[in-house]
């Protein structure tokens, strides 16, 4: 690994300032971050410690049932809230589904967010779009892994569990640089992931994420989240479902690891799912009407039956409850 300098600023505004010199960049749990340099994917020379900011793992409940989470919060701790469970069911069993225990007590909520694709190629040095190439290997190579929507030039599957959730939660971002704060819906965090060579998330240079917050609206009802993997622990997603039906009867349904982004099924399709009673066939129809538009490569084709599985199986929980 390259020589890098720790630092362990005591506010946020100490934090931006560091951040806006050469070469640094933030960290959080280390998960992600640590392998990439170790990958040489990224050689930082100041590493400035977000952890022990104020607040920055606080779980703020507010009178109206809303909750922000610090961007600092272990996806351990998240996963075993109770108050969370019971509010919010579909962002807890995704931060449990996170990876191995080690992970999920190392591992941030904002470190998940903005963590980089998984795609080997990427990480092991070829000239992909995402390391200074022009196109992406991986679109004609070895990708049973990768996205079947929503894909081009890059082809990698983004790699949160967290953020399929906040996307079914309409979960809200709150970043901060030295120009000042804005919140970005997690819907709209990654729009240009496929597209942008140096990120997938819309964090700009020395900005950090702070905090998400979850709306009101979005608490209770019928949640889930589904996730398939090739082996029970330890794996990203070969296919995810954030299924939801708020309170007020609208539903959610949201696929991980089948787009560079978290994939919101069709409005079209969530209507029909929140009209009424479905029987067997209909809740098969709306399953495979989803996957209508997939554009498998040549090695992920089973993500479509895989999907389309994951799918009926969701609709059913929340027509069925």
């Amino acid at each position: 690994m390259s020589s890098f300098a720790y630092r362990r600023p005591a506010s946020l505004d100490e934090a931006l300032a560091v951040l806006q010199e050469p070469g640094s960049c933030a960290l959080g749990g280390g998960t992600d971050l640590i392998p990439l340099i170790r990958e040489r994917t990224i050689s930082p020379s100041v590493l400035v410690d977000l952890r022990r900011l104020p607040g920055a793992a606080a779980l703020t409940w507010y009178d109206d049932g809303a909750l922000h989470i610090g961007a600092s919060a272990r996806l351990s701790h998240l996963a075993r809230d109770p108050q969370l469970q019971s509010a919010f069911p579909a962002l807890a069993q995704a931060c449990a589904a996170v990876g191995a225990e080690a992970l999920r007590t190392m591992g941030t909520l904002g470190g998940n967010l903005a963590q980089r694709p998984r795609c080997w190629y990427f990480r092991h040095g070829w000239a992909c779009l995402k390391r200074g190439g022009a196109g992406c290997p991986a679109a004609t190579g070895a990708n049973e892994y990768h996205a079947i929507f929503g894909a081009g030039p890059c082809v990698a599957a983004h790699p949160s569990d967290p953020a399929v959730a906040l996307v079914a939660l309409e979960g809200v971002v709150h970043l901060a640089g030295r120009e000042g704060r804005r919140d970005v819906p997690v819907a709209e965090l990654y729009a240009d992931a496929a597209r942008d060579p140096g990120r997938e998330a819309a964090v700009r240079a020395g900005e950090v994420i702070t905090g998400v917050t979850l709306p009101a609206h979005s608490r209770g009802g019928e949640q889930s989240y589904e996730k398939v993997t090739q082996r029970a622990a330890f794996d990203f997603a070969l296919v995810s479902l954030a299924a939801v039906r708020r309170t007020d009867g609208e539903v959610r349904l949201v696929l991980g690891g089948v787009a560079p982004t978290p994939w919101r099924v069709t409005d079209s399709i969530e209507e029909d799912v929140a009209s009424g009673s479905l029987g067997d066939d209909d809740v098969e129809t709306l399953a495979a009407r989803a996957l209508y538009d997939a554009r498998p490569l040549a090695g992920n084709g089973y993500k479509v039956e895989m999907a389309t599985a994951v799918l009926r199986r969701g609709i059913a929980r929340l027509v069925r409850r």
